[in-house]
């Protein structure tokens, strides 16, 4: 059983019509086109298969993530289920989008896994055989990478599965669940009864008698009916106006912040939600762009683990002020290296080594940077260890527990020296840059003994004052 994107010829793979010979495209052209999401079944001809199932795969925007993906993973699901009703037991799938419909690859191949898994966990026993064909060496690199987490082999690949898959691996078929969206349904109370026993009083003409039936009636009705249910909701567009200028008069308070130059710190914060739909959003398009260029940078980097087995990330202070100039692909870039590690306790490094001259972002910048990471960052950060702090750094650290958000800045530990460091992350869990051991020797090189970490070589130098 072969799986192929499109019913039409000049939109699809070339080489298999080529392969199955002329008989394909002619039955392809009676079968009255296909939807998207659905599937069709086609003879095979002269290709090695016995049937040949199409469907056809949505066409991607950031403003429809949703739809698209539940989608995609329809078209994957119509065709595994076309092969269950054909009595077939293996098939082989290709990657269900194409570059014209502005799929990104990763985010699809995620979908794509976790449908087949879903799918998988039901069908079991009628399936042999479920085989990933890729085209191109970035495809096979990604379902390389992606496979182990949907399907470990081991305990090491389960735990990896564990803090490197998204929050959102979809519901029992694999379909992105808002749960904002979902229908809700609860069971009836029991009806009270005694509106029948009054209307029993069929000789009973005494407006007591009606005033009781009336009665009993709205009890009834009370009883079946949920409150919220029949609430007067406000129109949208109004609602939507009254929160625009809730912002707009939070942030009216906050002009002075602007003049300073701490950029835009005000506003009211976001609901579990919001940050929630936020962070979704940023992912998303995090997973879709190429990011190379900011991994070259050497600004964010995952090292290995603290003394308590914590992951630990990086951050080169200098290595941003110098070389960041694209902030916004940097904040995708944050989002992405976070994300399978904030799932859990971590440690973040920064380190603040011959950083001292240049300007910092405001902390408008790192609010936001702060609700795009989402409240599993604040909750899971255990410390933020700052080597080589500077008076500036302190006071700009101050203000962003006081204006920005104190859960996250009160977990900061200045750390003077490199071997303070190591008593909190191990120096063979860290890669550091030659100039930071630089600088650590240069500001404590007065301090009688001087210790190279790199060689554990440890020297008396006299003390030199400054004149």
């Amino acid at each position: 059983m072969l799986i192929e994107q499109n019913l039409d010829e000049m939109h699809s793979s070339p080489g298999l019509y080529a392969a199955a010979g002329p008989g394909l495209a002619e039955e392809c052209s009676t079968l009255g086109g296909c939807r998207t999401g659905m599937a069709k079944v086609t003879n095979a001809y002269d290709l090695p298969a016995r049937k040949i199932i199409h469907t056809v795969g949505p066409r991607y925007a950031d403003k429809y993530q949703t739809a698209a993906e539940n989608a995609l993973s329809h078209c994957y699901r119509s065709c595994l289920e076309t092969l269950i009703d054909l009595g077939l037991q293996s098939i082989a799938l290709g990657c269900i989008y194409t570059e014209s419909k502005g799929y990104p690859r990763e985010p699809a191949a995620h979908v794509a896994i976790r449908t087949v898994r879903r799918f998988l966990e039901k069908h079991k026993d009628r399936i042999s055989a479920i085989v990933f064909c890729t085209s191109t060496g970035s495809d096979t690199e990604i379902y390389k990478r992606l496979l182990p987490l949907y399907f470990p082999r081991n305990k090491s690949e389960e735990e990896m599965a564990r803090s490197r898959l998204p929050q959102d691996v979809g519901d029992e078929n694999g379909e992105t669940s808002i749960s904002e969206r979902r229908i809700r349904i609860k069971a009836l109370p029991a009806v009270h009864m005694s509106a029948r026993r009054v209307l029993t009083h069929e000789n009973s003409d005494s407006s007591e008698g009606d005033a009781r039936l009336q009665f009993t009636r709205s009890l009834s009705l009370n009883s079946l009916i949920d409150p919220l249910f029949t609430a007067v909701t406000k129109d949208p567009d109004q609602r939507r106006k009254e929160q625009w200028e809730r912002v707009a008069q939070a942030q009216a308070g906050w002009k002075w912040a602007k003049w300073l130059g701490l950029g835009n710190i005000g506003g009211p914060p976001l609901t579990a939600a919001e940050e929630d739909s936020l962070h979704a959003r940023y992912l998303a398009r995090a997973n879709a762009v190429n990011l190379s260029e900011i991994t070259e940078m050497k600004i964010l980097y995952r090292g290995g683990v603290d003394d308590e087995g914590r992951p630990v990330l990086v951050v080169v202070g200098a290595h941003f002020l110098l070389r960041c100039l694209d902030l916004e692909k940097f904040v995708l870039y944050v989002v992405k290296e976070f994300e399978p590690v904030i799932q859990r306790p971590y440690t973040l490094v920064y380190f603040h080594s011959a950083a001292a001259i240049q300007m910092q972002p405001d902390l408008g910048w790192m609010k936001r940077l702060q609700q795009i990471l989402g409240r599993k960052h604040r909750k899971n950060l255990h410390a933020i260890y700052v080597l080589h702090p500077t008076l500036g750094l302190k006071a700009v650290i101050f203000a962003l527990r006081l204006f920005v958000d104190r859960e996250v800045w009160r977990n900061v530990v200045y750390v003077e020296r490199l071997l303070q460091l190591f008593k909190y992350v191990p120096r063979e869990q860290l890669t550091i840059p030659d100039f930071v051991f630089q600088h650590d020797l240069e500001v404590n090189g007065g301090k009688s003994i001087v210790t190279d970490p790199r060689t554990r070589y440890i020297t008396n130098r006299p003390f030199v004052g400054a004149s």
